[in-house]
């Protein structure tokens, strides 16, 4: 496969070493909240990764997003980024990482509660600027502005949808 960069309104990026390139795409003063799942990362050596290319930066750490996103942890999240004044995202992950954090993009910005949100069926109104580096293509999330969200206290699960400000989305080979 060639290295290639596309942009639609996502920017794509694509090859070898595309981890290592983070730095050059998110900005230096940002205060960083990466997001993850349930540690795939740490054993297929991309959590080294991303820390190694993001060295110098505000960074926060959320782990726990689970396959069919809670709101329940999003929550968790979200009450972290407001008090670490987070003003960046970088899910790592697959569809369900990115799906929550897609929600804390929007909660990080919304006075109330995001469960409102995401029940109101219509865009966010702000997001926080968010970018991905995909370890598991298989649902789209990494290239459109829907997520799902479930609740599992009250055992429902709805399509959320944001509009994407800065979306970066990093795809390894």
């Amino acid at each position: 496969m060639y290295n290639f960069s596309f942009q639609n309104p996502v920017k794509l990026i694509m090859g070898k070493g595309t981890i290592a390139t983070l730095s050059n795409e998110i900005p230096k003063d940002k205060s960083i909240m990466i997001t993850f799942g349930g540690g795939s990362v740490k054993k297929n050596g991309v959590y080294d990764q991303v820390i190694k290319a993001l060295q110098g930066y505000n960074t926060v750490e959320f782990w726990g997003i689970e396959p069919n996103p809670s709101i329940e942890t999003l929550r968790k999240a979200i009450a972290l980024g407001k008090e670490k004044k987070v003003d960046f995202l970088l899910a790592v992950g697959g569809g369900s990482v990115i799906d929550g954090t897609k929600l804390i993009s929007a909660g990080l910005l919304y006075d109330g509660d995001a469960w409102d949100m995401v029940l109101a069926g219509k865009p966010a109104a702000g997001t926080v600027p968010l970018a991905t580096v995909l370890t598991l293509p298989a649902t789209g999330s990494e290239m459109n502005n829907g997520a799902v969200i479930s609740s599992y206290e009250k055992k429902e699960k709805h399509a959320f949808l944001l509009i994407i400000r800065c979306s970066l989305f990093l795809i390894r080979k």
